[in-house]
């Protein structure tokens, strides 16, 4: 391999950092690996150069000794330069830039296969929600097996090494130059099989079965938020760790109430009499009915406020509010009587010169001024 300049090789400055040198090495091992580019000698040839210019620069004390001396200062470090250098070596180092390229490669440990997480949509009213409540819900899910307590052997008998991979859990293979390390197909990375598995489960140490969970909802949760019950979700294979069960939480919509955020809102109806000259009336809270007081001459799209009558937040424990949009309600089904009643009353506010509908007045100008300007 000829000695070329091995910031060059991997396309960096003398002052490259680290990182800087690492992430131009990935580049080009990508871009020219040997399974990327079989049968190109030149590909080959690069690939190794920028291997080795790796190997110099990402060490402080080789970068040093080059830095300062050239080649020479590193040659004797590699027994010579390139002829005496063990490319294995440096790649059984560096497992964690070829496990981008193989998916994995490199060393790994042994790993037993966790549980699925599942999930469960729980449907509840605002009232629950609010006040909080416990729920028992069914899931159907993949369970540790009584029979075999969950190793999937036998009574009497247990797991035993693989052989293909003689209880690594890793089978080595070979690409060209350099080896890499894959999960062992016959143990999937275990280390032992099971060579006389239970009758109930298959050899799986899990079946499948319905679970009752009881499921505490605390108070002031809303749709969208989410309770984890750690353990709860599939049992794993041979006794590996179950995963989680993530319940969702759906509130249903209420004939009264709309929620948003601790605030709660409700459209209240009130006859004109009581909006025209106030009062009072019995409204339902979550809590229990209230007094709500309706001020004289209020319009419809007013919102009064009840204060803490809301909901409490799950984290802050604030309480929010009940907010009562009153709309005024015309009245129908009236006698002849009470239309009379009602023209002889628009007469007596037109008599009196008062202006006793402010908003139309102003309506009615507005309209007024807009025609004017249009002609």
């Amino acid at each position: 391999m000829s000695q070329k300049d091995y910031y060059e090789i991997l396309e960096v400055t003398r002052t490259a950092t680290d990182v800087e040198i690492k992430k131009a090495y990935r580049r080009l091992a990508m871009k020219y690996h040997p399974d990327r580019n079989p049968g190109d000698k030149e590909a080959e040839t690069k690939f190794k150069e920028a291997k080795l210019a790796y190997e110099v620069l990402s060490d402080q004390q080789k970068r040093a000794a080059y830095d300062r001396y050239g080649h020479a200062g590193v040659n004797q470090q590699f027994g010579g330069g390139a002829a005496g250098f063990d490319f294995n070596d440096i790649f059984g180092d560096l497992g964690d830039i070829f496990g981008d390229i193989f998916g994995g490669g490199g060393r790994q440990r042994r790993q037993r296969t966790q549980g699925a997480d599942l999930g469960y949509e729980l449907v509840i009213s605002l009232e629950e929600a609010v006040r909080g409540v416990t729920k028992n819900i069914n899931v159907p899910t993949w369970a540790g097996c009584e029979t075999c307590k969950g190793t999937g052997a036998k009574a009497g008998s247990g797991p035993v090494t693989c052989q293909t991979c003689r209880g690594s859990g890793q089978i080595q293979m070979r690409h060209g130059f350099l080896t890499v390390q894959q999960t062992c197909s016959t143990c999937h990375g275990a280390g032992k099989v099971i060579k006389d598995p239970c009758t109930s489960c298959r050899g799986q140490g899990r079946v499948q079965k319905s679970q009752t969970l009881s499921v505490n909802i605390p108070a002031g949760v809303d749709t969208g938020d989410r309770i984890r019950l750690a353990g709860k979700g599939e049992a794993g294979m041979q006794g590996s760790p179950p995963g989680d069960l993530y319940v969702q939480v759906h509130v249903r919509e209420h004939k009264i109430f709309t929620r948003q955020g601790n605030d709660l809102h409700s459209d209240i109806p009130i006859d004109f009499v009581t909006a025209t000259l106030g009062g009072e009336m019995e409204i339902p809270t979550l809590s229990g009915a209230v007094k709500l007081a309706i001020p004289p001459e209020t319009q419809s799209g007013r919102v009064l406020r009840l204060r803490g009558q809301g909901v409490k937040a799950l984290r802050s424990g604030e309480v929010g509010d009940l907010l009562c949009r009153v709309f005024v309600e015309t009245p129908v089904k009236l006698s002849q009587a009470q239309k009379d009643l009602l023209r002889d009353f628009s007469e007596s506010l037109k008599q009196d010169n008062k202006d006793h509908s402010p908003k139309s007045k102003s309506w009615f100008d507005s309209v007024k001024e807009f025609f004017t300007d249009s002609k």
